[in-house]
């Protein structure tokens, strides 16, 4: 096999495995790291480099890798864009955390968000008790968005949390 077209090959297996992999495991656990997921994420380039070049370790070889995942996470991205189908079955679906001050502890825990990570998430907003949130939605990016209506002024309230979920990425 021509030895481009090898990397090629191997560079598309490796992304559209890690792609998988990302959607098993929670991308929602990338929207915040810590030092031990930082490590993981190095490790695993690490492992996957040699897979995707093989023996060629030239700069050509590590440019035509590069080259080839830019390449193919352009056209995945611009496929999820057109593709309704294919979006749901890479990127999962927010989650409605607490509507008008009810939590959902059943959604909770598909999400593997504890109360009191939901709670720290709604105080750091300064919202004293959940009673008080309109809504509250982990996004597909793995940040909770939180909606509180001001009871002075009647005006909705809207911040961004990035949640703590690593239990998966630890688990690998």
């Amino acid at each position: 096999m021509n030895p481009i077209l090898d990397i090629v090959v191997r560079s598309l297996a490796v992304y559209f495995f890690m792609v998988i992999a990302v959607r098993v495991f929670g991308k929602n656990q990338l929207s915040q790291l810590n030092a031990g997921d930082v490590i993981l994420l190095l490790l695993i380039s690490n492992a996957v480099q040699n897979a995707m070049v093989g023996s060629n370790n030239t700069l050509e070889g590590g440019i035509i890798a590069a080259l080839v995942l830019f390449v193919a996470n352009f056209i995945v991205k611009k496929l999820i864009f057109k593709n309704q189908k294919l979006k749901e079955l890479i990127e999962d679906q927010p989650h409605i955390l607490v509507k008008d001050g009810h939590v959902f502890p059943d959604i909770l825990r598909k999400v593997q968000i504890s109360e009191d990570e939901l709670e720290e998430a709604i105080h750091e907003h300064g919202i004293e008790s959940v009673s008080a949130v309109k809504l509250a939605i982990l996004e597909v990016d793995g940040n909770i968005s939180v909606i509180s209506i001001d009871k002075n002024s009647n005006q909705t309230h809207y911040s961004r949390h990035k949640t703590k979920l690593k239990r998966k990425l630890r688990n690998l």
